[in-house]
Formats: C-alpha cells, structure tokens, sequence
C-alpha cells in the first residue's frame, strides 16, 4: 500500500451486493471488506487505466497514419487565422 496519509471513500450498496463482496472477501483471504476492495482496485486500475491511454491500430490504420504524418503539410487558413486572433488577444 502506498504511503502517506489515508483517505476515506465511502459508498451505498445493496443488501445482496454487499453479502457478495463480503463472501468474495472471505473467500479470497481477506482480513476486511476494505482489504479486499484495495486489492481490487490495486489490481484493476491499471490495467483498465492501461486500456483507455492505449491506441491500437490495424497494420493498414498504421500505413495510413504514416503518410499523413509524412504528407507535406498543406496551408490551414482557418486554423492558422484563429491562431492569429488568439495570439493578437494575448493568448
């Protein structure tokens, strides 16, 4: 567990939601309701964080990706005026 100061969360569940997790708890040696749900955010949260920062592409999104990037870039008016107004209201 990670060092520092504790905080508390605190959450509503149904009767049967919660005799399941205790259950679960006991059955996969937990000490405590709270162990168990550290446990399991200790051992999903990265791997759900993992998932959403990850971008997969097939090898032909890949290919095409490429060449856009390598693609000589082509004049933006619209966006380089708005950069433009941006920078002359000191942004």
């Amino acid at each position: 567990m990670a060092a520092g100061p504790l905080e508390r969360i605190e959450m509503w569940v149904d009767a049967e939601t919660k005799q399941l997790a205790e259950r679960t708890a006991a059955a996969s040696g937990c000490a405590s309701l709270a162990e168990f749900m550290v446990r399991l955010i200790r051992v999903n949260a990265p791997q759900i964080l993992q998932v959403q920062a990850a971008i997969e592409l097939t090898p032909a999104q890949f290919d095409q990706f490429i060449q856009v990037c390598e693609a000589p870039s082509a004049p933006y008016s619209r966006l380089k005026a708005a950069a433009k107004r941006l920078e002359q209201e000191g942004f």
